[in-house]
């Protein structure tokens, strides 16, 4: 088996244990156990919480001590057993606190499957910007497949939709330590205290271009959280006003156009990130959640069917050309000693503070917005579209960054 072929599977793997629960299981929680939208909220908060130290601890001990791909073998086999559990439990309290341990392990692998995959890569001599995304493209197609399989299982509202992706991850885990190892970085001469405990990937603070790069990174990462955490729940509320309709029958497949629409859009990161630079690649990205918001805002599964489809086919350029590209950034722009830890900052800011930022304050707004427990969902879209648009307006006077054009041959 090719390294190529062999890295697809892992990168499939990785996403299809997240897709078969990350956007059914908002509805699961609302509809079947009566959450509340502050308690989903906080629920899929518990990524953000955990992202706050999780992926850059783990990034730590894969750039100082353990081989990469035995740190993420090892979660993904902690994450299966916590899922399982996960399955059994209808209170709040107990299932907040296992999400929140299920994504201390799990967070950390979207990093680090990266940094195994540029590693492998660069170990057997391939360009990372040019093989990497023909590659993670598969982990996107895995998402799709686990949400197909959910949805036309009828688990979207049911626990076992937890049952497939705990085994998922225990076949991942397993499989991870049968890929090339990927030993921690040998420092040269005497490190410091700093550099002992991985702490040096923070001097990315100390450029500016970088810090406005990890802010806006992470207020990204807050609109990111607001689809995944409640889209299902949004389609469902449709089910009395347009029942029988392909949206309110099969969430997950409308919800999947997203990441269909993923698939493409990765494939033409090469071209938009040697040509125009993360810069201008970041700014479509801002923009694209500004339409992807306003088109739900506006669209339903009726005659606004196709408002619907066309907001998860821009989904596929806001989340690709902000989360993809600049995974490729900071990897492209940090030493080679750091990477991991970079790759693990990159997630604090996105998946940690920026999800946690987005689930806590989505919940709010969906709240604030529900009267009686109906959901005033076109008034939660627009505040959603205003604070991407926000972010639009001020990112390309704040980040100052020189591209180098690169025509590729």
């Amino acid at each position: 088996m090719s390294i190529q072929l062999r890295l697809t599977v892992m990168n499939f793997m990785q996403f299809f244990v997240w897709g078969s629960w990350l956007i059914s299981l908002g509805a699961y929680m609302i509809v079947t156990l009566g959450f509340t939208g502050g308690q989903v909220g906080s629920i899929y908060a518990t990524m953000g919480v955990a992202s706050l130290f999780m992926p850059g601890l783990m990034g730590i001990v894969a750039d100082r001590w353990v081989n990469a791909e035995r740190v993420f073998g090892i979660c993904h086999l902690v994450g299966a057993g916590l899922l399982l559990w996960a399955s059994t439990v209808k209170d709040f309290d107990t299932l907040y606190m296992i999400m929140l341990l299920n994504a201390m392990v799990y967070m950390p692998t979207i990093a680090l499957n990266n940094t195994v995959s540029y590693k492998v890569l660069e170990q057997k001599g391939f360009n990372v910007i040019r093989s990497f995304p023909p590659i993670r493209v598969w982990g996107t197609v895995g998402f799709i497949a686990a949400m197909w399989m959910v949805d036309f299982a009828g688990w979207t509202k049911s626990a076992l939709q937890l049952y497939v992706s705990a085994g998922a991850a225990l076949f991942l885990g397993l499989y991870a330590f049968t890929m090339p190892k990927c030993p921690p970085a040998k420092p040269e001469g005497k490190r410091s205290l700093v550099a002992a405990l991985g702490l040096d990937a923070f001097v990315l603070f100390r450029r500016r271009q970088m810090l406005v790069f990890f802010i806006f990174a992470m207020m990204l990462g807050a609109a990111l959280q607001i689809t995944n955490a409640f889209g299902g729940a949004f389609l469902d509320d449709f089910k009395t006003a347009y029942p029988g309709t392909f949206g309110v029958e099969h969430p997950n497949l409308l919800l999947s156009i997203s990441q269909i629409s993923e698939t493409l859009f990765i494939l033409t990161i090469p071209f938009f990130l040697l040509r125009f630079g993360i810069k201008k690649v970041m700014l479509i990205s801002i923009f694209a959640w500004v339409f992807r918001f306003g088109l739900f805002a506006i669209g339903d599964p009726g005659a606004g069917l196709w408002m619907l489809v066309l907001s998860m086919i821009i989904y596929g350029m806001a989340f690709d050309f902000f989360n993809i590209s600049g995974s490729l950034f900071v990897d492209r722009e940090s030493e080679a000693n750091i990477r991991a830890s970079a790759q693990g900052l990159f997630m604090i800011m996105t998946n940690g503070l920026g999800a946690f930022v987005g689930g806590m304050t989505s919940g709010w707004v969906v709240d604030y917005f529900t009267v009686d427990g109906v959901k005033d969902w076109q008034s939660i879209w627009y505040t959603f579209a205003g604070y991407a648009l926000l972010l639009g307006l001020v990112f390309p006077f704040v980040f100052k960054y020189r591209h180098e054009r690169v025509v590729a041959r």
